[in-house]
């Protein structure tokens, strides 16, 4: 699994002209699933992000996680995450996960994140055409691959 985060002041997600989730002070998160993800992949980025410190202390430093700041999850599927630009012009998306994959991983994500930051959180809807708003924090923006640990 591969998450984009991305520190922001405000984030939410419309479809078909409705707003379907929206968050202040949190995190945006785009979440590409490949076919070789497990349950195991997403306890251990769940864990992962609500555990980042990227967020100011009193000081201005970068030292305070999610639960600290009293933030949100906004989460966004986004197969897109794992598009192959190696040959020719127009992405291949081989490695993203197929929805009977992605679909029952990405619900778990869901519960996992909930379970973490001990809150609902927002969402996106899976395969939607969504339009993602954010006003980016820092900016920071920081990419887990969950393949990538040590």
């Amino acid at each position: 699994m591969i998450a984009v985060l991305q520190r922001v002041s405000q984030a939410s997600v419309t479809i078909d002209s409705r707003i379907k989730g929206e968050i202040a002070q949190g995190l945006l998160i785009l979440l590409g699933i490949t076919h070789t993800d497990t349950e195991e992949d997403l306890e251990w980025l769940a864990r992962k992000i609500v555990g980042m410190r990227i967020f100011g202390d009193e000081e201005g430093k970068m030292n305070l996680d999610l639960k600290a700041v009293q933030g949100s999850i906004l989460l966004i599927s986004q197969f897109t995450l794992f598009a192959s630009t190696k040959k020719g012009n127009r992405p291949s998306y081989i490695d993203a996960a197929r929805p009977e994959v992605a679909i029952p991983l990405y619900e778990k994500m869901i519960v996992q994140l909930e379970k973490e930051l001990g809150q609902p959180i927002a969402t996106g809807e899976f395969g939607a055409d969504m339009n993602v708003s954010l006003l980016n924090d820092g900016p920071v923006t920081i990419i887990i691959d969950s393949k990538n640990r040590i």
